[in-house]
């Protein structure tokens, strides 16, 4: 197979909310806030192409679909949808891809589904032609989310969805199903029913960590987001995931969606148990994509 790292649309976000009860002297030593405390994040995403010719998208990131009020509120950058002009760079187009792979619902790694705000037009559903992945409790936790999240969530979005009939549900019954050499597990801290990418390479595995680990910064175990709905479970997801992949794999590489700096480095345990990454290996872990 072969990947392709592809930028979405990025974001300024609250870095207080972003780094949740971590104090401000600390996460300053590693971003620095603009005069609004807002940090800079991508909406990163993650193309597979397979040997049989299909193109596999994983997440969408937070598209273009907002109006200008809230594109400002939630400081999206760009005018245009990046994620297109990603895809367009490698001679594809939304209706190329036969697949969609969504970790979970929120509106930053699920509005890039959705077509860029035009004054007076209703929006519309992209890669019409793709089967859509997503976890069944998720998508069931987003048709009636609990108050806390429920922003995080697009009616809109999911009305399309099941008119245009292009969901498939996912869970540890039917998984397997996917593709050959992909694997998924869940996660229930930051939302009910997350679901992380496992990618079987020949170096070793690369998984799609999502908002379980949404940065370089977030690998430390004690780093949660404000934004999670269970941090401590958070905390003991992140070490049994850890564990398991550094049992299980020689290489484990994480991905990461919302890092302005690191798509993807090598996860690493200290003689003292703490993880983190390998930033001696990086170009090892950017080796494992094509590069454009």
């Amino acid at each position: 197979m072969k990947l392709h790292i592809i930028e979405g649309n990025t974001q300024k976000l609250d870095g207080g909310a972003m780094f949740g009860n971590a104090p401000k002297a600390l996460w300053t030593r590693w971003v620095t806030p603009d005069d609004l405390n807002r940090i800079n994040m991508a909406c990163r995403c993650l193309l597979m192409t397979t040997d049989s010719g299909q193109h596999i998208l994983f997440e969408t990131g937070i598209g273009n679909f907002f109006e200008p009020k809230l594109k400002d509120r939630y400081g999206v950058q760009e005018s245009e949808h990046k994620l297109l002009e990603g895809l367009s760079h490698l001679g594809l187009g939304p209706d190329d891809i036969d697949m969609v792979v969504l970790s979970h619902l929120h509106f930053d790694h699920a509005g890039g589904l959705l077509s860029s705000f035009e004054e007076d037009i209703s929006l519309h559903l992209l890669f019409k032609h793709a089967r859509i992945v997503v976890g069944r409790e998720q998508w069931l936790h987003a048709l009636s989310p609990h108050s806390r999240d429920k922003a995080s969530y697009l009616p809109i979005l999911h009305e399309k969805l099941i008119e245009q009939d292009q969901l498939l549900l996912v869970d540890s019954r039917n998984q397997h199903l996917i593709l050959p050499g992909l694997s998924f597990s869940f996660s229930h801290g930051h939302t009910p029913g997350l679901m992380l990418a496992e990618i079987e390479v020949e170096q070793g595995v690369i998984v799609f960590t999502s908002d379980l680990v949404p940065g370089q910064h977030w690998v430390h175990l004690p780093i949660c987001m404000g934004y999670d709905r269970f941090p401590e479970l958070i905390i003991d997801e992140k070490q049994a995931l850890y564990e398991r992949l550094l049992k299980q794999y020689d290489n484990v590489n994480l991905f990461f969606t919302h890092d302005d700096q690191l798509a993807c480095a090598q996860l690493i345990q200290d003689d003292n148990g703490r993880y983190g990454i390998n930033k001696a290996a990086c170009h090892q872990a950017n080796a494992l994509f094509e590069q454009d």
